[in-house]
């Protein structure tokens, strides 16, 4: 568990990019979607991989997986270099040793992009990875039996792919990513399109999966439910830079953000007047009071409940965008130092 299972070290990633620029005209522009990215993943981890759209977590991914080749620096996962370039220059066996080295140890969940067959039921997509992964019978009917039970995806075996609703399908690409038992999973927006009760569920498995079977997990998402749930370390990235490696509530505190009370009171009433938050809207009898993310809600609604009238309340988290803004609004050189300590 001590062991350093994903390494990366300067990494970058750079595309090149036509843009047109006048009638039959068009200019080349590089564009930096990885910038001198170095962190460690320690097997058994469960890490979340947060930042705003466009920021490199997908790029990162396909980097790790092999899919794309870094533009320079180094990756090595379970001591596998996973670009391509890389198992084309080794004289070990070549490309395809490497490739099914790497493949059989790595599983992977893109949350807007399936694994699946599109247009054969589910189990035959299954059928086909059992094949494929040379998975063990008793091993893969071990899997499938526990996936199925545990994202209740039994009633969809028959299901062409294709027909799926969106979190449907997604409960039946993680149970992909898990039939040849790999000991690193990397998802990206795992929960995307999934209701409450099945997000629930789906982090229920996750969390199961990591403490009974040590599995590495690399999660990206925008939902930091996810996060607070399952990850006790976060790594930010915007641009394509590593801004943050620590604990959430570090994160919390470095961003300065804030979440939200949402009270209905019986009433309509001026503006409440409570300590540990200040109040940013009201509606009615419905008020808006922003509060510091890293603090319990619990004093405060406990202090509402008994100074007002309260009908009801919800609390609303920060959502990534906003911490990340907040961060970059301070000073760079402040937030580059606490990011390094971390």
């Amino acid at each position: 568990m001590t062991e350093d299972f994903i390494e990366v070290e300067g990494v970058e990633k750079v595309f090149d990019v036509r843009r047109k620029t006048g009638l039959l005209r068009r200019e080349r522009h590089q564009v930096r979607a990885v910038d001198s990215l170095t962190f460690s993943v320690r097997r058994g981890e469960m890490v979340g991989y947060i930042g705003p759209n466009g920021a490199g977590k997908s790029t990162t991914i396909k980097m790790l997986t092999g899919i794309l080749t870094p533009s320079a620096g180094r990756l090595r996962v379970a001591g596998i270099d996973p670009s391509p370039s890389s198992r084309l220059r080794s004289s070990r066996g070549g490309p395809n040793r490497e490739r099914t080295r790497l493949a059989r140890r790595i599983g992977v969940v893109f949350g807007q992009r399936t694994t699946l067959w599109w247009d054969l039921p589910l189990i035959d997509s299954y059928r086909l990875m059992h094949r494929m992964y040379r998975i063990p019978d008793a091993r893969y009917r071990e899997n499938l039996d526990r996936c199925v039970e545990l994202l209740e995806i039994g009633g969809l075996l028959d299901t062409p792919v294709r027909q799926l609703s969106l979190g449907q399908r997604m409960r039946g690409d993680i149970a992909a990513a898990l039939l040849h038992d790999p000991e690193v999973l990397y998802l990206d927006e795992p929960t995307i399109g999934l209701d409450i009760v099945s997000k629930v569920k789906v982090r229920g498995f996750l969390r199961e999966l990591n403490e009974e079977r040590g599995t590495t997990v690399l999660l990206t998402t925008h939902d930091l439910t996810d996060i607070e749930q399952l990850c006790k370390r976060v790594m930010v990235i915007d641009h394509g830079r590593l801004m943050y490696d620590g604990q959430l509530d570090g994160l919390h505190q470095v961003g300065e953000s804030e979440r939200t009370l949402v009270v209905d009171l019986e009433r309509e009433l001026p503006p409440l007047d409570v300590q540990f938050a200040r109040v940013v809207k009201v509606d009615g009898p419905r008020q808006w009071l922003a509060f510091p993310a890293a603090q319990s809600a619990a004093p405060l609604v406990a202090q509402i409940a008994a100074q007002y009238p309260l009908a009801d309340l919800s609390v609303r988290e920060p959502d990534i965008e906003s911490v990340i803004a907040r961060m970059y609004a301070q000073e760079e050189p402040s937030l580059g130092g606490t990011a390094a300590s971390s």
